[in-house]
């Protein structure tokens, strides 16, 4: 596996230090770091503030900081939004936002495109959502076909979420050029056996993006009862890597025997345990990599 470091990290949208895009990718090379996935949004990768000249200037710093590009990741919600019918090309729009993203991709090297399905609309019939995600996701593909860019799903939003479904989603789309990006965070949550769904998906796995969290128990006060009632859900908050609850040796273990060899993400995509400050960032990113390098995940002869 490759280990890589997400732009996101360092793009200030929970709170914490933001850095430009060139700094960032310098950050990533003095880290230690082989490879980046960069946010296909601004303040970093946004198709509107992309020109020829600043694709050649990323470039160039990639270059210059020994680090490529393997991934873009797109921010897609694939639902049609409600009351609003046909009258929007809400859809027509996200198509066009990947298949740039995947022309900048082909500039800079990267083989991958991130991207989501939809958060499930409450009101809307599911077979239908479900057949939108089908039917976009696979002219994404066939337009990510011409510029050597294959498609990752992402299991983070709810259509095709569990990872059996997720199997489901991708054979309908039928594209050799779609594959996932299978992660540890939501099937841990949702109680699925770690090794047993990274087994199941490595084959068609791309990518993983990483991160560790724990969960904290929430209870509100009832004074009537001089008591505290349970609330659900718990609270995730996003702790150094190793010291969460999800299972990352089984899951890494799952992947690698399942064939994996892939990119491997580290990302910092909530506020943190210890701050967002500069300091405590570079500290999360050093742990990962060091975390990868040591406990079987990406060795150092791969």
């Amino acid at each position: 596996m490759t280990p890589a470091l997400f732009s996101v990290s360092y793009a200030g949208y929970w709170g914490q230090a933001a850095l430009d895009l060139p700094s960032f990718i310098r950050k990533a090379g003095k880290l230690g770091y082989p490879s980046v996935m960069l946010a296909g949004k601004r303040p970093h990768l946004s198709v509107l503030d992309t020109s020829s000249e600043r694709i050649e200037e990323i470039r160039s710093v990639l270059d210059d900081s020994g680090v490529r590009c393997d991934v873009i990741a797109a921010y897609t919600n694939l639902v049609q939004p409600t009351g609003v019918g046909g009258e929007v090309p809400h859809l027509e729009l996200q198509i066009a936002y990947v298949e740039t993203l995947c022309r900048i991709a082909a500039v800079l090297g990267a083989g991958v495109v991130r991207l989501f399905t939809a958060y499930e609309a409450t009101g809307q019939d599911l077979s239908q959502q479900w057949n939108r995600c089908v039917s976009t996701i696979r002219e994404m593909a066939d337009r990510a076909l011409p510029h050597g860019v294959s498609l990752a799903i992402q299991n983070h939003h709810d259509i095709g979420l569990e990872t059996g479904a997720l199997l489901d989603l991708l054979e309908e789309i039928d594209r050799t050029n779609c594959g996932l990006g299978f992660d540890a965070w939501s099937p841990a949550l949702r109680g699925e056996s770690l090794h047993e769904a990274a087994l199941l998906a490595a084959s068609r796995t791309l990518i993983t993006t990483n991160a560790d969290y724990i969960r904290v128990p929430r209870h509100r006060y009832r004074p009537e009862f001089v008591n505290y009632e349970r609330v659900e859900p718990d609270w995730v908050r996003a702790v150094p890597f190793g010291e969460g609850f999800i299972d990352y040796p089984a899951f890494f273990a799952g992947l690698r025997e399942g064939g994996f060899r892939g990119v491997a993400t580290y990302e910092m995509c909530s506020p943190v345990r210890g701050g967002g400050g500069i300091k405590n960032l570079d500290r999360l990113a050093g742990n990962y990599l060091a975390w990868m390098r040591n406990s079987g995940g990406c060795p150092a002869h791969e």
